[in-house]
């Protein structure tokens, strides 16, 4: 039996990008679980939130756990194919993520993309909208989910930014996006921003759908890590070639990841450490994946322009959806 070779550096996309048609007003939306499950209070206050939205939403499928996965990887991944293919669905929106979407993927579910359509979700979808780029030049959206933001609310705590949401699946036209961080390295810098959770990014490395980074505005961010561990992850990134030609980078603010030690260094002393030395623009503390702000969304696999100047602003360049 052949296997396919892994990606490496030269394995940069050269397809053309594809882009899911826009969310209006009425839009059928279905909630898909790639990942873990989430409680019956949480999913019903993000379907009632999506439906404020303008949206109509298709509620999750009823499936039984099985562990720490919403359903059996066969059941998971035929929920996310069968949605894919059904006309009468616009967009997909992540229950949650925890942990199992790597289990949706490998070379035969390429076979199984057809046309492109919205999908937003953060944390562990990341491996999934990574594969979707790499193997299809598919833009997705990294952004709230049904029991992960969308049931907080917009403009609130652990809830999500309206107005970079509705931009995101909705906009003709590039917008800007205020970061809400600190710079880093100031400067500026253009590129498609590609990435999500930095744990994520770095476990596609030696996978056939390796995520490409050069020329990239990166996005890394995460939650409950030890400032040792995300220097762990960091350096692991930097030897295995990920930060060579990188053009940017926006860092999130790292949430339940104080030093153990007082006085020790932060996340933030790590980032400067590690990643100021590349020289490029940097704006740690974004209000973007795992944060206790409202989230904002990013469609990743689009063009950019990173400003990192006081507070940063991420300026979208064109359109992430097609009219």
């Amino acid at each position: 039996m052949s296997r396919e070779a892994p990606a490496t550096a030269s394995s940069h996309y050269v397809g053309s990008v594809r882009k899911p048609k826009a969310l209006r007003a009425g839009a059928r939306l279905t909630v898909f679980a790639p990942a873990s499950p989430a409680s019956d209070a949480r999913v019903q206050a993000g379907v009632a939130e999506l439906k404020r939205l303008g949206f109509a939403v298709d509620a999750p499928a009823k499936t039984s756990s099985e562990g720490y996965f919403a359903a059996t990887a066969k059941e998971r991944r035929g929920e996310f194919v069968e949605k894919l293919a059904d006309r009468k669905v616009d967009g997909l929106v992540g229950l949650r993520g925890g942990y199992g979407s790597t289990y949706l993927l490998d070379a035969g579910l390429s076979d199984e993309l057809s046309e492109p359509k919205v999908i937003i979700g953060f944390s562990d979808l990341t491996s999934l909208q990574t594969f979707l780029w790499q193997r299809s030049g598919w833009v997705s959206f990294y952004g709230p989910m049904v029991a992960a933001g969308f049931d907080a609310g917009a403009g609130a705590s652990n809830g999500y930014d309206e107005q970079s949401f509705r931009s995101a699946v909705g906009s003709d036209r590039g917008w800007e996006i205020s970061l809400q961080g600190e710079s880093l390295v100031s400067g500026d810098a253009q590129g498609r921003v590609l990435g999500g959770a930095m744990t994520l990014v770095e476990a596609t490395i030696g996978t056939p759908w390796e995520l490409d980074t050069r020329d990239a505005i990166l996005l890394l961010e995460d939650r409950a890590m030890k400032p040792y561990q995300v220097d762990r992850v960091l350096m692991h990134l930097k030897q295995a070639g990920k930060l060579d030609g990188v053009r940017g980078i926006v860092l999130g603010d790292f949430p339940e990841c104080d030093p153990p030690i007082a006085g020790s260094p932060s996340v933030r002393d790590v980032c400067a450490r590690i990643l100021g030395p590349l020289g490029v623009p940097i704006i740690f503390g974004a209000a973007v994946g795992h944060t206790l702000r409202p989230m904002l969304t990013i469609p990743l696999g689009v063009k950019t322009r990173l400003h990192a100047q006081k507070d940063g602003v991420l300026e979208i360049l064109e359109p992430a959806v097609i009219t």
